[in-house]
């Protein structure tokens, strides 16, 4: 048996894995002393994204179906990092791939649990400026869409509720609440 804070852990077994996550089956006894089962998702990379600010606060985003959802969503660069390298790195990969921007500036905004009830999925959110253009080079596996925009303008979309990616949403209030504060500028 093992303690994770007020619960105790009495087996645990792997029940399905993917090169990306996996699933693990507990039997537990929760902090009220019943025995129960918890199931727990490992996310194997680092969640990372970023949005690209350039100086008349443009940002890029791109659009992709999503396969869970079954739907199209649009969204900030973003994509998993290895755990065992710094963040940034992931981020900066990201949005060469992506977008085909690459910048000086990075700044850290924001840290994330995305889904902590089931999931121990992380996520880090940088803000990149300072930026140079090239190719996109989009992994194999993904159809990319790229759309350049005035910041303000996803903003709107955020609002609205036609962009919905949590990530996204999430860096999109943050940075408008940083340049609302004057703690960022183009």
């Amino acid at each position: 048996m093992k303690k994770r804070g007020p619960w105790t852990t009495i087996s645990e077994q792997l029940a399905y894995e993917t090169p990306w996550i996996s699933v693990s089956h507990h039997a537990v006894i929760d902090p009220g002393g019943k025995q129960g089962v918890y199931g727990v998702i490992h996310f194997k990379n680092l969640a990372v994204g970023v949005i690209p600010l350039d100086a008349e606060m443009n940002t890029w985003i791109v659009g992709q179906y999503r396969y869970p959802m079954e739907a199209y969503s649009w969204e900030m660069p973003e994509g998993g990092g290895d755990r065992n390298i710094p963040a940034v790195e992931s981020a900066k990969r990201e949005l060469r791939e992506e977008v085909g921007i690459e910048a000086d500036r990075w700044t850290e905004i924001l840290q994330m649990d995305l889904s902590n009830s089931a999931s121990d999925e992380r996520a880090i959110i940088y803000v990149a400026q300072g930026l140079t253009f090239h190719t996109p080079e989009p992994d194999h596996d993904e159809e990319l869409e790229q759309r350049k925009l005035p910041f303000a303008e996803l903003y709107a979309m955020v609002q609205c509720g036609e962009v919905r990616d949590s990530l996204t949403v999430a860096a999109v209030m943050k940075v408008q609440l940083m340049l609302l504060e004057g703690k960022l500028s183009a």
